[in-house]
Formats: structure tokens, sequence, C-alpha cells
């Protein structure tokens, strides 16, 4: 990498990514999307080539190469063929939402018995809950799958197998030194899983569960007709958008199956063949599925179930077949939302006193804890104070003796792991997570030594030196080569998100031409004259307030050459169709 700017408007350091083509001119179109791909680990023809036109059939693998895969559904199988009751046990996000929505969906195409648990935020907590295997075995399951959770519940399955039930874990969370005794474990991040499949999300293990199910239903030789049938029937194709839905949620990366599976996902989802995800659709106004629409707009609805109660309406909205069902459901889903808004907004405030403060000490972490906080927003809030510090932010709410909380990372810092240690040197009662977000309980007498455990580490992972706030851009070029050809070349990238961002281009050469308000005032947009004479369009959010926006908004400065820091993208207005770039940073 090399540097461009040393500090810009906003205080950053520009970067730029390594060129491995060299002998060309970088403004090249061609040039430069080979050089973001070879940036991105994907360096020759044919990995471009997959790259570009990810398939399921290109990237899935045999799901029997995750280790118990194979003997978990023959135990799933055994119990259908002998008409047994099974339960769903899930989580209350978009990912165990969507893992137990597929699952559920497959058992009852098929016409197995099942039942289904979400467990609730609050009440119960993240993972199995004993209390709720109990009524789970009380209803009549002899047979317990889990869907993105499990693999740190070594008590309550433990519980489970005592009361005379089988169990099958899938999960894609780290693992604790011992996994729970379970007839099956299946999880990609298993010490002895050779998979090289870590980047699943929990839909996705679940996705790969019911392949191989369906594989081993279609094998047997002893089946009842009907069930055989049916499954022989089924099109795992249609669960593709629930798949994608979580992938996109759960910020797992977007790379190799993953890619396929979004890829193919949103397609499903413009289709709107899912009743309830397609209210959910026209309640939020989304007309074309996209990583973004997903990810802001469908995620947040059906995550704000979980956040403020129980997610067993976001749950019911997909499995509903009911049109007038649904649009309540959404309807609801939609005023929960906005209701998580205004928790979020108000807890903020608070938080971000806090989090200055230990700014102004000089801390490498970020705790900030209040009393009787809605722990919905917990992770929101810490990824938000993550993105404006760039500094691992952890925020809780302490409440009858206990804190709970959630946190999210920079890269570089794995809280996950960090979690773990402090789990396992007794500073918090339960934590698990992944390198980018976490979550964790402690008592509220161990608040100060969690709070020094969190520092000592963030600081030990620095090197004793605070993080530098920097960008890494893709490309540097001219604004004149901002076109609507480039616009569609970057576009073949999609689709964007974790391990595959949206590439951000430095522009030079532009001049100011104006800038005004927009938006109610926080946003602003503006024109610069590029070297060829055109004129290219640009749109800040949030920038009005900020260092960026008092330079760009002061007429003194129009007409200054500047160099600029965003994503080109397509903007549709009254039917015409430009290229527009999304500001970020101003330097000159």
């Amino acid at each position: 990498m090399r540097k461009i700017v040393d500090k810009s408007m906003s205080g950053q350091t520009w970067m730029l990514a390594d060129y491995f083509n060299n002998t060309n001119n970088p403004d090249n179109a061609d040039v430069l999307i080979e050089n973001i791909l070879a940036n991105r680990g994907v360096s020759d023809a044919a990995g471009r080539e997959r790259f570009l036109n990810p398939s399921i059939k290109e990237y899935m693998p045999d799901p029997s190469v995750l280790t118990d895969m194979d003997l978990a559904v023959r135990i799933i199988a055994d119990f259908i063929a002998r008409d047994e009751k099974i339960a769903i046990y899930g989580d209350y996000d978009v990912d165990g939402i969507t893992a137990t929505a597929i699952f559920v969906k497959f058992l009852r195409d098929i016409g197995a018995d099942v039942i289904w648990h979400l467990p609730t935020r609050e009440g119960e907590g993240y993972g199995l809950n004993t209390a709720a295997v109990n009524d789970l075995y009380a209803s009549g399951a002899r047979l317990l799958i889990t869907v993105d959770c499990g693999i740190s519940g070594c008590k309550e399955v433990e519980n489970a197998k005592k009361l005379g039930m089988s169990v099958v874990i899938t999960d894609h969370h780290s693992p604790d030194s011992v996994i729970p005794q379970a007839d099956a474990v299946v999880n990609p991040k298993r010490n002895d899983d050779t998979s090289e499949l870590k980047y699943l999300a929990g839909v996705g293990v679940a996705f790969l569960t019911l392949v191989a199910l369906r594989r081993e239903l279609k094998a047997r030789v002893v089946l009842d007709e009907q069930i055989r049938e049916r499954v022989s029937d089924l099109n795992l194709m249609n669960y593709m958008d629930c798949v994608a839905l979580g992938t996109i949620c759960d910020t797992m990366p977007l790379i190799e199956l993953n890619r396929a599976f979004v890829t193919t996902g949103l397609k499903i989802l413009g289709l709107r063949q899912n009743l309830g995800l397609k209210t959910l659709m026209d309640v939020s106004e989304i007309k074309k599925p996209t990583v973004y629409a997903a990810g802001f707009a469908l995620g947040p609805r059906l995550n704000a179930a979980g956040r403020l109660d129980s997610a067993d309406p976001a749950l019911d909205l997909l499995l509903t077949d009911n049109p007038l069902i649904a649009n309540d459901l959404a309807q609801q889903l939609h005023k929960m939302n906005q209701e998580r808004i205004n928790i979020q907004n108000a807890i903020m405030i608070d938080a971000t006193d806090q989090a200055q403060k230990c700014c102004n000490a000089g801390n490498h972490s970020l705790f900030v804890c209040g009393d009787n906080w809605h722990g919905g927003v917990m992770g929101i809030i810490a990824g938000r104070l993550k993105d404006k510090y760039n500094l691992p932010s952890c925020v809780a709410t302490r409440c009858d003796g206990i804190i709970n909380g959630s946190g999210r990372s920079i890269p570089g810092i794995d809280l996950g792991k960090i979690i773990h240690d402090a789990l396992a040197s007794g500073v918090i009662s339960e934590g698990g997570g992944h390198a980018a977000a976490a979550g964790f309980s402690l008592p509220v007498e161990n608040e100060t030594v969690f709070r020094e455990f969190l520092e000592n580490a963030v600081r030990d992972a620095f090197g004793g030196q605070m993080p530098l706030p920097q960008v890494v851009a893709d490309a540097d070029i001219d604004a004149g080569g901002a076109t609507m050809d480039l616009v569609k070349r970057l576009k073949a990238l999609e689709p964007f998100g974790q391990g595959n961002p949206e590439p951000t281009l430095i522009l030079h050469g532009g001049i100011l031409k104006y800038a005004s308000v927009m938006g109610g005032g926080a946003h602003l947009r503006g024109t610069v004259i590029t070297s060829s004479g055109g004129q290219l369009p640009f749109v800040g959010f949030n920038l009005v307030g900020t260092s960026v926006g008092d330079f760009l908004l002061d007429d003194a400065n129009i007409n200054t050459k500047i160099m600029m820091l965003g994503q080109l993208k397509e903007n549709e207005y009254n039917g015409r169709i430009n290229a527009q770039f999304y500001l970020e940073d101003v330097a000159i």
C-alpha cells in the first residue's frame, strides 16, 4: 500500500491498495477491476470468472465434508421415518430466525411432525435454555435440533439427554474448549472440521444440513411413500431468499459459497415467492432487493421483534401463507422497528457521552454501561460507537445485579477471542462470539475488572499504540473517469458486503462547482467539474456539521481543486440514469 493523503478534512489517512498490474494505465476500467479483484484474493482469469458469475452449482460442496453431517442427517431421517415429533431451537436474530424458518418449512413440507422455539433476548438470553428444552420435551419432542446456536450449551444438552432426547446441533459460532455431548455436532468451526466453510452463517449451515437430509431421505429404502414423493418434489432453491437474508444480516463474508447464496437468494427474493417477505418488502417500500435493502430495511424490521420482545412475529411472518396475517405481522414489525429506533436514539446520547470520556482518558477500547438500558439495542449502539471512534466498543445494561452487553470490533482486534479469554479467566459468567461481534454477561461487582480486562487485551493487541484513523481505497483515478461505463463495471462485482465491500475510490482533478444542504439539513449535494470539462454530481450523507461539510458549504472554497473519497454508483431520477459519487471525505 502507499499513502495518498496524510490527513484529510475528516482527519483520516488515505491509503491506496496495491496495484498488481503496473504496466497499464490505472485509469483503464479493465485494469482497475483486475486490481480490485487481485486485492481481494482473486488474481487469475478462472478465479475472476467464478467471482463475477457466482453460482451455487460451482461453489456447492458435498455437505458430508462437514464433520458429523452424515451422522446428523441419519438421526434426523430416523425420526422422520418413525413419525416422531422434532423440535427446532433457534435464535432471536435474523440468522437464527431464517435458519429456523427453512428447517421448519422443510419438515412441514414433507409432512413431518415439527415444533419450534425461539428464546427471548431479555427473559432467556442467547442459546439453549433448560426450561425451554423441558417444555419442548413435555410437548412430545424427542429430537432436538439447534440452528444458529447450541455449541456452548453443554449443560442444556446434558439435561436434554437425561430426559431421553436425541440432540443434533447445527451452529457456526466458535466453540469452547469442550463441545456439548450431543448425538451429532455440525459446526464448521469445530477444531476437527476440515471443510473450510468457517465463513458460513448459521442459516448456511442449516441449509447444507437440509441438502444432506434430502439426499439421505431419497436414498432410504424403507420410507413412507407420501414422504418420499414430497421429498422428491421439494425444491430447496425456494429457501434461498431466507439463506441470503440471514447471511447478509449476520455480516458474514460474501465470499465463495456465501457469495453464491446471496447472489441467488436476492434473485429468489425478487420473485417475491415467500408471502411474508413479499409483504415486508411492500411495507418497507422495497422495489428491488439488494444487499443494502436486506441489511438495512428487511433485517432491522425482522430483528426488531427479538430486540424488543419475542422474535416469534418475525418467524411467523416467514412461515405464513395467509395474506391477512402476513400484512398484520409486517405492519407490527414495522412499528416495532420505529419503537426500537426511538429507544436506541435515547440511549445513544448517554452512551456517546460515556464513550467520549473513555477517549479523553486515552483508552484503547470503549466500555459504556447504563442502568436498565434496553438490552435489545446494545449491539446496534456498540456498532455506532465503533464506527464513530474507530475503537472496539462494548455497550451493556445493568439490571438486577447482572450486566448484559454486546460488543463490536474493528479489523485486527478479535473481540470474540477476548470475550472467550474473559470467560476462561472467570471475569465474565457467559460470553461468546466471533472476531467482529460478541455478547457477554457478568455480575455487577465484576464491572471494573471486565473494563480493565478489555482495555488491557485491546491495548496489548495494538502494541500499546492507538489505531490511526485510516481508510484504504481500491483505486485512485481522475474524476473524468467516473462515468456510467465504470459504474457498470463496478456493479459486476456485486453483491457487496462483508468480505467484499463496495469499492472505495479516490477521485482527483475535480473542481468544486457548488454544494448545498438537502434532506432536512443533515445531508448535502453538489457538483465538481472534471478535467475533461464534464460535471460529476455528488451526495454526502450526514456530512452537514462535520469538517467535510463545513469545507464544502463554504463559498470561499468554490472553484477549489479537491480530492474526493467515496463510492461511484448509479443514480436514477425522473427516468434519467447517471453516475453519481457518494462522498465520504475530502482532501486538498
